[in-house]
């Protein structure tokens, strides 16, 4: 088997501690956004002082930072995006992943030593596109989620720029988050970063002459989910994945928990590392899989990697999450002295229930929680408190950022 080279992996990061969960459990660089000019206005998002903050975390680890301006803006949408990016220049961020053509054209005048990734909304599909935003200027273009594993690799061996790809997170039922659907049905424009996530909602058939009669499309009396696409997870395909070539892998989920971006992050960081140290005898650890199930998502599908999507790859029933472990609670810091932890509370927990410590490099474990105590040291049996900060006893030693949970 020929080796082929190790791929960055690219987490999301919707909030500073997003951001820093990503770096610990494992990604190679972050991508996050700003007050402005993102595509994800309900996700958290950065001040100008966390941006600061989150390029030094990631620089003093040797890690990326990517910056969203992936907007489609109107005219008037446009006031302050030299400045913006005049900013993003001084404070050393890694690069700007840009969809627009005339925010790209103002990115390369204004700054034009930052590097340029095209995002997945530009909807590149074939060799000629990736080529004309390379002659443009761009470093490197997201493909669209739209194309096969055959498709990326025959781009690859075509062109010499820097190519990423989706590998895991959700899936958008237009070309690559090109959606009019929220727009229209809610005035919240998709494409200025205002998704109210319509292809979500519930659906049934209603003749104009016979108001308030709802008639179902097939699935059951109470209407269907027709635009409710699976949730992508290529995992279990990383061998393919990797041979097509791609420079980086990239985790959906900006607008995600802490849980799922460490738990995910690390997942897919032990698969790399995995075929990387050994690709002839690399095989799926079912402990990486079951990790992917611990955390908050839709059934999983391949998307188009394989094959063209089909009906399989909807939810027809529901547009629910499923998971197996909740999240319960974060360590802040431990005394190895006395084997107790500071934990900020993230879910009711209580003495005598079963947890797991969740940690981004020691080894995991299981206990009970059998001692917890107030933050002044009180002993109680619950903390069902938002964020109560609690001390917990336990039984091995553990790290800040490790994640408490428990099973489902």
């Amino acid at each position: 088997m020929t080796k082929q080279k190790r791929p960055e992996l690219l987490a999301p990061a919707g909030t500073l501690e997003k951001m820093k969960m990503a770096i610990l459990y494992g990604a190679d660089a972050v991508y996050l956004g700003g007050q402005a000019f993102g595509l994800r206005a309900l996700g958290g998002n950065f001040t100008d002082a966390e941006l600061r903050e989150a390029v030094a975390f990631a620089h003093a680890r040797g890690k990326k930072v990517y910056v969203t301006v992936n907007v489609y803006p109107h005219d008037g949408d446009m006031d302050g995006l030299p400045e913006y990016l005049r900013f993003l220049e001084r404070i050393h961020v890694d690069a700007l992943l840009v969809a627009d053509l005339g925010v790209f054209s103002v990115a390369r005048d204004v700054v034009p030593s930052l590097p340029l990734h095209v995002s997945t909304q530009a909807n590149t599909v074939n060799v000629a596109a990736v080529r004309a935003w390379k002659a443009l200027g761009a470093q490197r273009v997201v493909l669209a989620r739209e194309l096969s594993l055959r498709e990326i690799a025959a781009i690859r061996s075509a062109v010499d720029v820097e190519l990423e790809m989706f590998v895991h997170g959700a899936m958008c039922i237009s070309m690559s988050g090109r959606c009019l659907l929220s727009a229209y049905m809610t005035g919240r424009d998709a494409n200025r970063g205002a998704c109210a996530q319509s292809c979500r909602w519930r659906y049934a058939l209603m003749e104009e002459q016979r108001p308030g009669e709802y008639f179902p499309i097939d699935e059951d009396e109470h209407g269907t989910y027709i635009m409710n696409s699976k949730d992508l997870c290529l995992l279990p395909y990383l061998t393919d994945v990797i041979a097509t070539g791609v420079d980086s892998l990239k985790i959906e989920g900006r607008m995600k928990s802490v849980h799922y971006v460490a738990s995910v992050t690390k997942a897919y960081r032990a698969a790399i590392d995995a075929y990387s140290a050994d690709p002839a005898q690399f095989a799926i650890n079912s402990a990486w899989t079951t990790e992917l199930g611990k955390v908050s998502h839709r059934p999983y599908t391949t998307g188009f990697a394989l094959h063209r999507a089909t009906a399989d790859d909807q939810i027809y029933g529901s547009s629910s999450y499923e998971q197996t472990s909740d999240f319960i609670g974060l360590v802040r810091s431990y005394d190895a002295a006395t084997g107790w932890a500071t934990v900020e509370q993230r879910n009711h927990m209580r003495v005598g229930e079963e947890i797991e410590l969740f940690q981004p490099t020691l080894a995991g474990f299981r206990q009970t929680l059998g001692e917890m105590t107030d933050e002044a040291g009180v002993p109680i049996d619950r903390a069902p408190h938002p964020q109560q900060i609690v001390h917990i006893r336990m039984e091995q030693p553990v790290e800040p950022y490790a994640i408490v949970r428990r099973d489902v």
